[in-house]
């Protein structure tokens, strides 16, 4: 079974960084949507990073909220994607999922801007404190 796990997450201060790595354990595609996604408590979940491989160019692509402070990097050979974040802001507080769809599925479809990714990670909290 496929099942994206996150590690990463902890308290900082405003101003401090945080990276966050998900690992996806037997993937047996060779193409994928990978992304970041988080949630506040009382908000809608957000997209933050998310990246396409196995079709057109794999460039990440950033929410505007993060742009400028985050890096989305994947070790394909492990299948893992890593979310470096700098200059963390309190609004930055939520959890963050890390979701994976596979080639064809319905994130792929429309080519990965989409939540509708197929499996999902439990989560790691990432709390900043100003």
């Amino acid at each position: 079974e496929v099942q994206p796990m996150e590690a990463g997450g902890g308290s900082v201060q405003t101003g401090g960084s945080l990276r966050l790595s998900c690992v996806v354990s037997r993937w047996p595609y060779d193409g994928y949507c990978m992304g970041w996604f988080r949630q506040a408590p009382g908000k809608e979940r957000e997209r933050v990073a998310f990246i396409g491989m196995g079709f057109s160019t794999s460039i990440p692509d950033y929410s505007n909220s993060v742009k400028g402070r985050v890096t989305l990097s994947v070790d394909e050979r492990e299948t893992t994607l890593s979310l470096q974040m700098n200059d963390l802001k309190p609004e930055d507080t939520a959890v963050y999922f890390c979701a994976v769809d596979p080639p064809y599925g319905p994130a792929w479809g429309r080519g990965c801007r989409s939540d509708e990714y197929e499996y999902w990670g439990r989560g790691t909290q990432v709390t900043v404190s100003s």
